[in-house]
């Protein structure tokens, strides 16, 4: 374990005002955004999108890295420079998504197993030659009657604590997500107990398998309440449920937290890491940002409308409103 790559990796990842652009949709995901906006889905047009995301200018200053999916890491921009490499150019640690999705949890009708491990030391291997520096794992969990069980809370805490230790041996940082759903019409107290309980088990497998947390990424949910819950809440509420729940659970050692949108609107999902950054409180981690939609929906929208520069200007606004939510100083007016 090449400890210092790790360490500074890991660093430059949540370098100040910046974050992480999660561009990692499995094929079957990105081909249905596609076609939701008119799009006739493809290899071709998958990587002619991203291409031009990755190509917008001054970016640079918000994004310290992009998760990316297997078929786009083997990809080219147009220009023919392979994707990591451009990346890398650009001051942008390249990732991957190295988990092979969620699968049904057996014996749990409703709850889900993240699969992936087999195999994963020579993808991982693969990966970095190819220019990835970090990693990405997510597991899924789902609140309801009986849910989550203890059954689904464990083997999804030691899958992440696994793939955590073999993408380190490899040397790349591992970027650990344990997602509790915003479906169902749980309240946020609900929320935070079990975002607890799956965080303390995964810490402690982490501690048992020899996982090294100052070269390790935390992707957590924040604490809403469900999307058919009928007490929404301050966004007030959800920033301080959040520290909160984050304090008493994540080590001090993790030298950042890079938080997923999970379903908020691209508004919402600035607004709570600003507010949280804006707490007077010295949090022991960085707050950051490893957003998806919530940085990338209406670049979408744009460029499937034709306009690649119009798509590359809405991507570059939404990425500079989270850099200034990395220091507190993100303002609504600004968001227009």
């Amino acid at each position: 374990m090449d400890v210092e790559l790790l360490e500074r990796t890991a660093a430059e990842l949540v370098a100040s005002g910046k974050g992480v652009l999660a561009a990692d949709e499995s094929n079957g995901t990105m081909s249905n955004r596609l076609a939701a906006v008119g799009v006739e889905p493809s290899a071709e047009t998958r990587r002619s999108y991203r291409s031009n995301i990755f190509a917008t200018t001054g970016y640079e200053t918000a994004i310290s890295g992009v998760i990316l999916f297997d078929e786009t890491i083997r990809q080219k921009m147009d220009d023919g420079t392979p994707i990591p490499e451009y990346l890398a150019s650009r001051g942008i640690h390249p990732g991957i998504k190295v988990d092979t999705g969620a699968k049904e949890l057996a014996n749990h009708p409703g709850e889900k197993i993240t699969e992936g491990l087999d195999g994963l030391r020579e993808r991982c291997e693969e990966y970095f030659q190819m220019g990835a520096r970090f990693a990405k794992w997510r597991a899924v969990i789902r609140i309801g009657e009986g849910m989550p069980s203890l059954a689904c809370l464990s083997t999804n805490s030691h899958a992440l604590a696994r793939y955590a230790s073999i993408c380190q041996e490899q040397g790349l940082v591992p970027i650990i997500e344990p997602e509790v759903l915003m479906d169902g019409d749980h309240d946020a107290q609900s929320c935070y107990d079990v975002t607890a309980s799956v965080l303390k088990m995964t810490w402690d497998e982490c501690k048992k398998q020899g996982v090294h947390l100052k070269g390790v990424l935390l992707k957590p949910n924040m604490i809403l309440p469900g999307n058919s819950c009928s007490d929404r809440g301050s966004r007030e509420k959800v920033a301080k449920m959040t520290v909160d729940c984050l304090t008493e659970n994540v080590p001090s050692e993790v030298p950042g937290i890079v938080f997923l949108s999970g379903g908020q609107s691209d508004e919402d999902a600035t607004a709570h890491l600003n507010l949280m950054n804006a707490m007077d409180i010295d949090h022991p981690w960085e707050l950051s940002y490893s957003y998806g939609r919530a940085l990338l929906a209406r670049a979408l929208q744009t460029w499937a409308q034709g306009s690649s520069e119009a798509s590359q200007n809405a991507f570059r606004h939404r990425a500079e409103m989270n850099s200034l939510a990395r220091t507190g100083d993100w303002r609504e007016e600004l968001d227009t």
